[in-house]
């Protein structure tokens, strides 16, 4: 993920922004707790950083289904907790249903998800 973030600002990008779900979503984290001038924002769906979350700069949004399951169990608690550690500007919008990362825009709940990464990335 970073080599297309280094790519991306050695061609000319003022900005970067990384949105991922699921596993994109923690790669994505992870790269903006490790070059913390390189990404602005990160949108993480169904997921956390894989790394500290206190050590995140950019502005984050978290979005997660409400009853989101894994394997190992509901996944709301350890997004809530990772959300929790980060530092602001930070921001966790919990949508209606149990579909997982990018599943989420074959629900009901698709139109509201798009708006809000859409508003948090166009946002000052």
């Amino acid at each position: 993920m970073l080599a297309a973030v280094r790519y991306l600002r050695e061609h000319g990008a003022k900005t970067v922004f990384v949105v991922g779900g699921s596993m994109g979503g923690g790669a994505g984290g992870a790269a903006a707790i490790e070059a913390p001038d390189e990404i602005e924002r990160v949108v993480m769906l169904g997921a956390a950083p894989y790394g500290p979350a206190e050590k995140l700069k950019a502005r984050t949004l978290f979005i997660v289904a409400r009853d989101d399951t894994s394997g190992d169990g509901p996944r709301l608690p350890g997004i809530r907790e990772q959300y929790e550690k980060a530092p602001q500007p930070k921001e966790l919008i919990i949508v209606d249903g149990s579909a997982h990362a990018q599943y989420l825009f074959q629900t009901d709940q698709s139109d509201r998800v798009m708006r809000e990464i859409l508003r948090f990335l166009s946002a000052p």
